[in-house]
């Protein structure tokens, strides 16, 4: 018997040396149209592979998954982080977890889980064939069964050979332009608690951001851009945003603010930040936007009202989105082959017996951290037992 994986990624790899290991007698073959694989594999985590997440941070499956949490909550049931780490260590992959719940390889460099995958791969007799484009379900008849894990598309229409129903594809996980002169000449600032907000929506992230010379960027606008996919890509990526910069309520901005009154009242407004949470850097632009030619003078001279509108300004900082990063390197796609055209139990198609799907080609997508990651392993390792199984009873033809 015979299973084609379309897709030469994390997904596809995973399927073929899972699959390869339950059925040996089967003949993997891994069918990648570019002439590298697992190109992302590379590049993820900033070269170290965030490979998966602990999940002691995450209280509800829908906050890492915002697309697919009710499937991924029945998969992870059978393949989960704690498998996933054992899994790579059982093969001699080492590795570490970070305070945030990210998981890595101990080396430090994703090269060391590429490594992993080739020897395996050559181990198990799998064939590794590049330059291989499919662009019809017809070209793969003369396999028993054949698996799509092409990973996340740009258009559509790089889903409609598969004949089944999409879910339109929009960037996700992205940076967010601001046309703030002001804010961008904090270039490199990082902030560690920040709550972002979509104002009129229920949108809203939080955790470390870092300031960009075209605008924001960091987990908390990653998390948000997850969250708001749709949302911000039917809004042509202009928007409204709010930074609450001390993830804390007004009262208690307004308590700080008025403390400083007290204790600072002889020092420049602009040059004592009220809060150590907020950077000296950060707090002179926030001083500066609420009280204008005010900041420059002392805290003991505000009155009532100036005090009020620097508790504003450090929850309620507002600014324009205008557009997506300007260099476009969106990692993770919003949309895909459509979970109702599934079996949420095996991933197999309901109207093509033999044909699943893993990773990213599903309409099912995680926020930073090592979800996505995780959702490639387990959704790779549904399918190879799905495929195993099948393979002890009769034969199909895709």
């Amino acid at each position: 018997m015979r299973t084609a994986i379309v897709g030469g990624g994390a997904a596809g790899f995973f399927l073929a040396i899972n699959l390869k290991e339950m059925c040996p007698q089967m003949e993997v073959d891994i069918l990648e149209s570019g002439t590298r694989v697992l190109r992302k594999v590379e590049v993820s985590g900033g070269g170290r592979c965030n490979l998966t997440n602990t999940f002691q941070h995450v209280g509800t499956l829908q906050e890492a998954y915002p697309r697919g949490h009710r499937l991924m909550n029945r998969l992870l049931k059978h393949f989960g982080h704690q498998e996933t780490w054992q899994w790579f260590e059982q093969r001699g992959v080492a590795l570490t977890a970070q305070p945030d719940g990210c998981v890595f390889p101990r080396s430090q460099d994703s090269h060391t889980i590429i490594h992993l995958f080739l020897a395996e791969a050559n181990r198990l007799g799998i064939n590794i064939k590049t330059g291989i484009r499919i662009a019809s379900l017809d070209a793969l008849s003369d396999y028993d069964y054949v698996c799509i894990a092409t990973g996340g598309q740009p258009k559509a229409g790089g889903l409609l050979w598969l004949g089944h129903d999409v879910e339109p594809p929009v960037p996700s996980l992205f940076s967010l332009g601001i046309a703030d002169e002001g804010l961008c000449q904090l270039t490199g600032l990082v902030v560690e608690q920040v709550r972002a907000i979509l104002p009129a929506t229920k949108l809203r992230a939080q955790g470390a951001l870092l300031i960009t010379h075209w605008g924001l960027s960091g987990p908390c606008i990653l998390r948000l851009s997850s969250y708001a996919a749709r949302h911000l890509a039917e809004a042509g990526y202009h928007s409204q945003l709010l930074l609450n910069w001390v993830n804390a309520d007004e009262d208690s901005a307004l308590q700080a603010v008025a403390a400083a009154g007290k204790q600072c009242a002889r020092r420049c407004v602009a040059h004592q930040s009220p809060i150590s949470l907020l950077p000296q850097r950060l707090w002179s632009h926030l001083a500066t936007k609420a009280l204008g030619q005010r900041a420059e003078h002392q805290w003991g001279g505000l009155n009532a009202k100036e005090m009020r509108r620097l508790a504003n300004v450090m929850v309620c900082d507002e600014y324009l989105i205008s557009g997506r990063a300007p260099h476009h390197d969106e990692f993770v796609t919003c949309g895909g082959i459509s979970l109702s055209a599934i079996n949420s139990n095996t991933l197999e198609s309901r109207t093509r017996p033999g044909l699943f799907f893993a990773g990213e080609v599903l309409d099912m997508d995680g926020i930073t951290g090592g979800f996505n990651l995780q959702a490639a392993w387990t959704t790779a390792h549904t399918v190879a037992r799905a495929i195993a199984e099948s393979s002890l009873q009769t034969p199909r033809n895709t």
